[in-house]
């Protein structure tokens, strides 16, 4: 039981660390809202300089840039229209954002609950043992509580640093989607500026 609550703690570490570090990957704010994006929104005055911001657009893929494709394809329809499906779209983008965020959030739930079978399984062991030879050495007790100790201290942690990220990339997600936000809009009153 408990080399079987140990191979899950580490199973358990090994999916928390691939997963920061994908995250961390994935949410590099230059890859959600590239720079050549954002300056070509901040130099965009009319529709004419369209080819510019879709270029940039294509050259980078983002979740900025697919959303502010979706915008100027849409150019022709009306305003509120094109806020609707771009508020729809923005929705799905930030929902991609948070693929993964949930992993931590049960890894930060479950695994001091692991450490703590873990420890239970060992106490249950060491004194299972206690009762069969009795209490003639100290030292081995006092070996075996440290031993089974050892589970809750490695699920605390695992949670500890992955309940650290998932507030960080949690807090990161909201700061970008305020970005994308902010750019969106500019670029639909630019857009329907004449309107």
């Amino acid at each position: 039981m408990e080399k079987t609550v140990y191979l899950l703690l580490g199973i358990t570490s090994v999916v928390c660390v691939a997963v920061i570090i994908w995250r961390a990957w994935m949410l590099r704010w230059n890859s959600v809202v590239p720079a050549k994006i954002a300056n070509a929104l901040e130099s965009y005055r009319t529709r004419d300089d369209a080819k510019n911001l879709q270029r940039a657009c294509t050259e980078n893929p983002s979740p900025l840039g697919r959303l502010i494709s979706l915008a100027a394809e849409r150019a022709d329809w009306p305003k509120a229209d094109n806020m609707d499906s771009l508020e729809t779209a923005a929705r799905h983008e930030v929902v991609q954002l948070e693929r993964g965020l949930v992993v931590l959030e049960v890894i930060v739930g479950i695994a001091p609950l692991l450490g703590l079978v873990g420890t239970i399984a060992g106490m249950m062991t060491v004194f299972g043992d206690l009762g069969q030879t009795g209490l003639n050495d100290a030292t081995k007790l006092a070996q075996g509580i440290a031993l089974i100790l050892r589970a809750t201290l490695a699920g605390l942690l695992i949670a500890i640093p992955s309940l650290i990220f998932w507030s960080y990339f949690s807090k990161k997600v909201e700061v970008l989607a305020v970005e994308m936000e902010t750019l969106c809009d500019e670029f639909i009153r630019k857009q329907y500026r004449d309107q």
